[in-house]
């Protein structure tokens, strides 16, 4: 959350739209409101405004100001309202100091009074803005920046990452659980929240740890750890760049949905040696456990399924919030295996720290090399889904399904009725791409998007897909949607339903299939308005979705119709896909 872009470096001109296209990159992370704050004739000049980043853009859009380093910010608030005080970047009293961060200071408010008292004037509703006074404090000390902002990083608590300036053209950044990489170019240095933006310009990278630092003096890079400097270890990471920008698509998130059927076939043909090696770590556990975030969450649902049908074999599964309250069960034997998209999900990474206090093995399942999720592990499976930019997750869901189910035929080895299944499932999805199937999709969304209620119910394999396509109606069209266990209707669900409340019912062909069907009844029962997503058009169902018949296979097919009419539920109600409101791609707060 909160997106953050800095330069330090050879003089560049037209430098207020050089940070503008850099936050571009990163305004997934956050578009609540942007700012960008760099150096010129010994002055620091600031600009902010709120919404989207192209409203800063264009604010900026004639300033032909040149500078050697400035920093860039896009929020997701967390203190303070959405204005153009409270966004980033953030003054010292004497215009002298800018800051930008990511995170959120837990002690701001005993530090804020403290400023007060001895004279600092706050304007704003952040935590953010205690930062740039500290420094100013420190700085009447000692007159060294790099130390004055180490200091002020040792005073902050909770997880955090900001990066400060100065009008003297020094630079200096922190970080404590938010993410934060340097890259290196040939005229100077990238400092950005985000690993696949940075690889945009440069695949030389210098990777921060927990409580490092960075300071770029004298035309070179140094790390900073307990307050001494030293040289900084570059790292070479490449990731997919044909995929990061939009294409022939209006938005992100119709891309990724296109995307799937390459990524299960590039999973089903790739990952031979990580499943190998991963399995042989879930085969020797005393214990193995699922944790993860959102979407994410619902792949480890799905996954406990797929390991108690095809492996035969027992899983635990936590969201990653909740799973410190579990970790008493941990042993040096155990194992949690951790599924993030970004790599750098902050609930995931607090319950993996919590198994390390266990000495448990952790394996990873990221879609960013390098990021924090994978560093910290002992071993990771990459997604290879390619960088995944609308905030809605769709083709990283499909890549965790398919590794999970690739896994669990390989502990039961029977690795290769499990590709075989994998690249049957990439043909035969394809028709869902075909303008014909689109078009049906594209009716029903006419005929939802005045709805304010749809309920969704799966059993076995596909609750976890009732409860995904919930998350993706609700997170895109604001549509109030819940995901059920089928079961579960009779038990207090079915209150809800009134006459022609549409219910979407997911019915694979397999041992589940009757008794969904007889819960599809259940709600038929008391008038409800009935989507089948099946194989089979079953006389219950008032609308079909054809899905192919891919027996364990069907935990990834099912989804993609639903994800397909969350976008198109999204654009007839007039919203921005790729956007939604109050959203962020990569969660780092708490």
């Amino acid at each position: 959350m909160c997106g953050i872009f800095a330069y330090k470096g050879k003089a560049r001109k037209l430098f207020p739209q050089f940070l503008c296209d850099g936050l571009l990159k990163l305004e997934y992370r956050g578009y609540d409101s942007s700012g960008i704050a760099f150096v010129s004739n010994q002055k620091i000049h600031i600009y902010k405004e709120i919404g989207e980043v192209k409203n800063l853009q264009k604010l900026v859009f004639k300033n032909d100001l040149s500078s050697k380093v400035g920093i860039g910010h896009t929020r997701w608030a967390t203190h303070g309202r959405v204005t153009k005080k409270n966004a980033h970047p953030h003054l010292d009293c004497n215009k002298d100091i800018a800051v930008v961060h990511n995170g959120i200071i837990e002690n701001f408010e005993i530090i804020k009074k403290d400023l007060i008292k001895k004279g600092h004037k706050l304007i704003s509703q952040t935590d953010t803005e205690v930062i740039p006074h500290l420094i100013e404090e420190e700085n009447k000390k000692n007159k060294n920046f790099t130390e004055s902002a180490f200091k002020t990083f040792q005073k902050i608590q909770g997880l955090n990452a900001f990066v400060a300036i100065n009008s003297k053209d020094e630079i200096v950044a922190f970080k404590n659980g938010s993410p934060l990489v340097a890259g290196i170019l040939k005229e100077g240095y990238l400092i950005t929240s985000d690993i696949p933006t940075i690889s945009e310009y440069t695949d030389r990278l210098i990777l921060i740890k927990d409580n490092e630092g960075i300071v770029i003096k004298d035309n070179n890079i140094f790390k900073i750890k307990d307050g001494k400097i030293k040289k900084a270890k570059v790292s070479n990471i490449k990731i997919q760049k044909e995929t990061s920008d939009k294409g022939k698509f209006k938005h992100f998130l119709i891309k990724e949905i296109y995307e799937e059927p390459d990524v299960i076939k590039r999973i089903a043909q790739n990952s031979t040696e990580e499943i190998t090696e991963a399995s042989d770590l879930i085969k020797k556990a005393v214990g193995t456990y699922f944790s993860a975030c959102g979407t994410a969450s619902h792949a480890g649902i799905a996954a406990t399924y797929l390991f108690s049908k095809i492996a035969k074999k027992h899983v635990n599964f936590s969201v990653s919030s909740e799973f410190e309250y579990f970790q008493h069960f941990l042993i040096p034997q155990s194992l949690l295996i951790a599924a993030s998209q970004s790599g750098e999900t902050i609930d995931t990474l607090e319950a993996i720290k919590a198994a390390k206090k266990h000495k448990s093995k952790i394996l990873a399942l990221v879609n960013v090399p390098g990021s924090s999720i994978e560093r910290i592990s002992d071993f990771s499976i990459h997604l290879n889904a390619g960088p995944e930019k609308s905030v809605l997750s769709t083709k990283s869901y499909i890549a965790k399904l398919s590794i999970f189910l690739l896994l669990a035929y390989k502990v039961a080895d029977k690795y290769k009725v499990g590709q075989k299944l994998l690249l049957e499932t990439s043909n035969k999805i394809r028709f869902f791409y075909k303008k014909e199937y689109i078009q049906k999709i594209k009716l029903l969304a006419k005929k939802l998007k005045n709805q304010k209620h749809i309920y969704v119910i799966g059993r076995g394999l596909n609750y976890a897909t009732a409860l995904e396509a919930a998350l993706k109606l609700k997170e895109s069209s604001y549509i109030h949607a819940e995901g059920f266990a089928g079961g579960e209707l009779k038990h207090g669900v079915i209150a809800l339903v009134e006459e022609k409340t549409p219910c979407i019912a997911i019915v694979a062909n397999d041992d589940s299939k009757n008794a969904i069907l007889s819960n599809t009844q259940e709600l038929k029962a008391r008038g409800a308005y009935i989507i089948g997503i099946s194989p089979i058009n079953e006389k219950v169902f008032d609308y079909w979705l054809k899905v192919p018949d891919l027996k364990e296979a069907s935990v990834i097919a099912n989804i993609i119709p639903i994800q397909f009419l969350a976008y198109y539920l999204t654009l007839e109600k007039g919203l921005n896909p790729d956007k939604p409101r109050n959203l962020a791609k990569s969660v780092t707060v708490k």
